[in-house]
């Protein structure tokens, strides 16, 4: 029996496994499929307190790991199936295992929204990706015009970044303006190699019987018309959806499918808490996620404290 098993390796989860590891409740923390998440695809993270000279977001979340770690935190590659929390003890089905634990801290955070078009899936990782730092660097796309979809920080941020090895970065946005905040669209649009094209959206990714992008078919939104704009590759950046299919039917979430609080990080249902972007839909940063995780242990720590009275 676990006395805390945590869902997720960002930095809610990383942050929930060194403060309940510091309380001697040697936390069980899962990863998921993604290791670490969504912040070790940024290059450089420049708004963590603590580093003004920014840093990596993958060694961001390694040191946190490590830190957890050196606290006796034990962190496992592992997905869980599925949740059972109809008993006071909580079961999960973890790559095929029971795992029963006494308080559950889900911080399962947040996956990339898809645009949805004719082509996307198909042509994904054979010129679609939503990740320019992972991706942005690959020789199929050096030299090459690119197109980025999406009007706010995390757009402009991938737009600015392909400015290193594409020729072109085409930004496309729904929009006449950008939702990123004032210094970021302002450095975007400074940028000479970057070419907003307003009011549109990605129709359709081309080409799928070519097996790689060739371009893309653009709508604008205003006038209706079309029309096709060559590129190797398509970067989008619409956002994120929460990583809560595991909970539907389990635990109370939002029309978006986030989790519902109903009192700091506690949700629901008894010794089952959350934290970071799978109940954040407001700020989604990471330092708002860390906070997330600390409270969320602190609430476990409490909740076990009470048990044993």
């Amino acid at each position: 029996m676990e006395n805390v098993v945590i869902i997720g390796t960002g930095c809610a989860g990383l942050t929930a496994a060194i403060y309940t590891a510091r309380a001697n409740l040697a936390p069980l923390v899962l990863t998921g499929l993604m290791p670490g998440g969504l912040l070790t695809t940024t290059s450089i993270v420049e708004n963590y307190p603590g580093f003004p000279e920014g840093i990596d977001g993958f060694e961001l979340m390694t040191r946190m790991q490590q830190q957890a770690e050196k606290f006796g935190a034990r962190v496992k590659f592992a997905t869980v199936e599925s949740v059972d929390l109809k008993n006071q003890t909580i079961r999960l089905t973890v790559d095929g295992e029971l795992v029963e634990t006494k308080t559950l801290i889900i911080a399962s955070g947040a996956g990339h929204k898809h645009l949805e078009v004719p082509g996307e899936d198909i042509l994904e990782k054979k010129g679609v990706t939503y990740c320019a730092t992972c991706d942005g660097a690959l020789p199929m796309f050096r030299n090459q015009p690119l197109v980025v979809v999406g009007g706010g920080d995390s757009a402009c941020e991938e737009a600015m970044y392909l400015t290193r090895f594409a020729s072109t970065v085409y930004l496309v946005h729904r929009r006449d303006a950008l939702r990123a905040s004032r210094i970021m669209a302002e450095r975007t649009l400074a940028n000479p190699k970057i070419q907003p094209v307003w009011d549109s959206a990605v129709a359709e990714v081309l080409d799928a019987t070519a097996g790689k992008v060739t371009g893309v078919r653009i709508k604008n939104l205003k006038t209706g018309t079309e029309s096709l704009l060559p590129c190797a590759g398509l970067f989008v950046a619409i956002g994120h959806h929460p990583n809560t299919q595991l909970f539907q039917g389990v635990l109370h979430l939002d029309e978006n499918g986030y989790v519902e609080r109903v009192r700091g990080s506690e949700t629901t249902i008894p010794g089952v808490f959350v934290a970071g972007d799978c109940s954040d839909h407001v700020y989604r940063q990471a330092i708002t996620a860390a906070g997330m995780g600390c409270a969320a242990a602190i609430d476990a720590e409490r909740y076990l404290a009470g048990l044993s009275h």
